[in-house]
């Protein structure tokens, strides 16, 4: 079981005040006003973690968490999109992502048979047609079909593979249109994730993370407040003395 913090600083607080009343006359003022103090700052710390994330009525300031949902909502957009997300940072990611674009599998994969038959079609219209005709018209061209197709591949493979496509590419990645249509896409699913947060949600996220921290605030205070207690005191009966 996880120790409380919160609880436990203010059972050891109020168990001194408590004690106090039970202990000799010349350590009482000691261990009241150290155990007063210390229950003093640990509740105060614990009703404004409570205020953080609630409101209290006519207490101005409370219930910071929701009151600034739309602002907290903005302050997230404006972090993913300012960090993550710039013109700067997408330029840089397609230009580091180009030199591992390869397309020849996609070549590869291309059906290549109207290339064929586009060409077939311009020799059987062309003068060199009517010569064809005597030797069997289209059907001698098609011995031709797996040879030119090959061919063809190769060629579109190998000028993929220039310098001068390459750098075609790069330009057309790191073009300001797509970074500017990327960056807009994104930014509506930011917006749309972002839509379906509730006050509640936001809330209920923030709490848990910090949840461990708050209770340290909760802990010092009641060192702190105990420690200011414990020296008010001793300069009292110091001055008193």
């Amino acid at each position: 079981m996880k120790l409380d913090k919160a609880f436990f600083t203010n059972f050891i607080a109020l168990f001194i005040v408590v004690g106090s009343f039970f202990t000799n006359v010349e350590f009482k003022d000691y261990l009241y006003y150290t155990g007063l103090f210390a229950l003093s700052g640990a509740i105060t710390n614990q009703i404004a973690i409570y205020m953080l994330f609630e409101k209290v009525p006519f207490l101005y300031g409370s219930g910071i968490i929701t009151l600034k949902f739309e602002e907290f909502k903005k302050s997230i957009k404006e972090l993913i999109m300012g960090q993550f997300f710039t013109k700067e940072q997408l330029d840089n990611f397609f230009k580091s992502e180009e030199t591992k674009i390869d397309i020849s599998p996609i070549i590869e994969n291309t059906d290549f048979a109207p290339a064929y038959e586009a060409l077939k079609a311009s020799v059987m219209e062309s003068s060199f047609g009517g010569m064809l005709s005597m030797f069997g018209g289209e059907k001698a061209l098609e011995p031709l079909k797996k040879s030119f197709v090959k061919r063809l591949k190769s060629s579109v493979v190998a000028i993929t593979k220039t310098e001068a496509f390459n750098k075609v590419l790069e330009r057309s990645l790191s073009s300001s249109t797509v970074s500017d249509d990327l960056i807009k896409k994104i930014e509506r699913l930011v917006d749309a994730r972002l839509d379906e947060l509730t006050p509640v949600m936001v809330k209920e996220i923030i709490k848990n993370m910090i949840k461990e921290h708050l209770s340290w605030l909760v802990l010092w205070g009641g060192v702190f407040g105990g420690l200011l207690g414990l020296a008010s005191t001793l300069v009292t009966h110091l001055h008193i003395g």
